[in-house]
């Protein structure tokens, strides 16, 4: 009898795996939007396959698999959110500073939104996980650090709605079922998320398109910063550029405020201090950027999310958070000779 319920148990255990494993990405992606931290989301998504692994048993098949997972997942998000406060980024605190050399405003007690590597997601492959071209660029859209940002300004329960039924593609049936609510009020608690949302994210149709030469500005970007020039690292960015540094609240707008903000607050000093590695965040091109250490070794120091538009790179986010190293699986360390 023993040998029997084993073989039950592993037979279910290997069941639910085989069938729920493709949805990791999108869950993630899902609690990543939900809460703003990468890390958060994680947790979120760790506990989520723990409760439906526990409670595989009473899936009865009412709805799909996707749509109750989904319903866990929301559910442990709603919850986490009532004791979290939105996550921000810098430039959705206050305007710019006039004075790229003046101090910088820490905020080490505000919890910061987060950049997603796009790998934990499905994006970080060449086709984003998907032959769909469209639905490729659809999924990097949904997480720009803009919108994930404009997206905290939303009432938790407005939040999940938005993404079940505008990203997710949810009917309003199944976001009813995912929400323990009524069609009628999810319909209501839509229309007045995407006014909100209109209200605080950019207007996706306004976007520029990105260069197409992309690889030549990454290069140069990669290169002013390891020779430490700062004069062509100004060149890269657009009149209106925007550049943040969360923990600081400090933040700047134009290629020259850019230039003279990087002159006088990075600590590298001479071509070479700097190494950067690339990697992806949020749909957009990112690296890890290193600090060479007294014995010669970089160290892990900050991840640049970047934005590029037709006349250069018009959005950089730096965090300064090294535990987010782990996420985009980059080394604590490099050495370099």
């Amino acid at each position: 009898m023993t040998a029997v319920v084993e073989h039950v148990t592993g037979t279910r255990d290997q069941d639910f795996e085989r069938l729920a494993a493709p949805y990791r990405g999108e869950l993630y992606a899902h609690c990543y939007r939900m809460l703003g931290s990468a890390h958060d989301a994680e947790d979120l998504v760790q506990e989520t396959y723990l409760r439906a692994w526990k409670g595989y048993d009473r899936f009865e098949g009412r709805s799909s698999l996707r749509t109750w997972l989904h319903r866990i997942a929301t559910t442990a998000c709603l919850t986490a959110l009532e004791r979290r406060g939105r996550r921000p980024l810098p430039t959705g605190l206050g305007g710019p500073t006039d004075s790229p050399e003046g101090a910088l405003a820490e905020r080490p007690e505000l919890p910061w939104l987060e950049p997603l590597p796009d790998t934990l997601v499905g994006l970080g492959g060449s086709d984003g996980g998907t032959n769909d071209p469209g639905a490729v660029v659809t999924a990097r859209e949904s997480v720009r650090l803009a919108l994930v940002a404009a997206l905290q300004y939303l009432q938790p329960r407005q939040r999940a709605v938005l993404l079940l039924r505008d990203v997710l593609r949810f009917s309003a049936a199944e976001t009813a079922r995912v929400l323990d609510t009524s069609v009628p009020a999810v319909n209501s608690l839509l229309q007045r998320a995407r006014a909100q949302l209109g209200r605080a994210a950019p207007d996706r149709e306004s976007l520029p398109e990105p260069r197409s030469d992309q690889r030549e500005i990454l290069d140069r970007y990669v290169a002013a910063f390891e020779s430490y020039d700062i004069g062509a690292l100004t060149e890269l960015f657009t009149a209106e550029a925007a550049f943040e540094m969360p923990p600081f609240a400090t933040w700047v707008r134009g290629a020259e405020h850019i230039g003279r903000l990087v002159a006088a607050h990075c600590p590298a000093g001479a071509p070479g201090d700097l190494a950067m590695v690339p990697t992806s965040a949020n749909g957009r091109p990112a690296f890890g950027m290193y600090l060479r250490a007294a014995d010669g070794t970089h160290r892990a120091f900050g991840i640049h999310v970047l934005e590029l538009s037709s006349g250069g790179v018009s959005r950089c986010s730096v965090f300064f958070d090294t535990a987010l190293f782990r996420l985009f699986a980059l080394p604590e360390a490099l050495t370099r000779p």
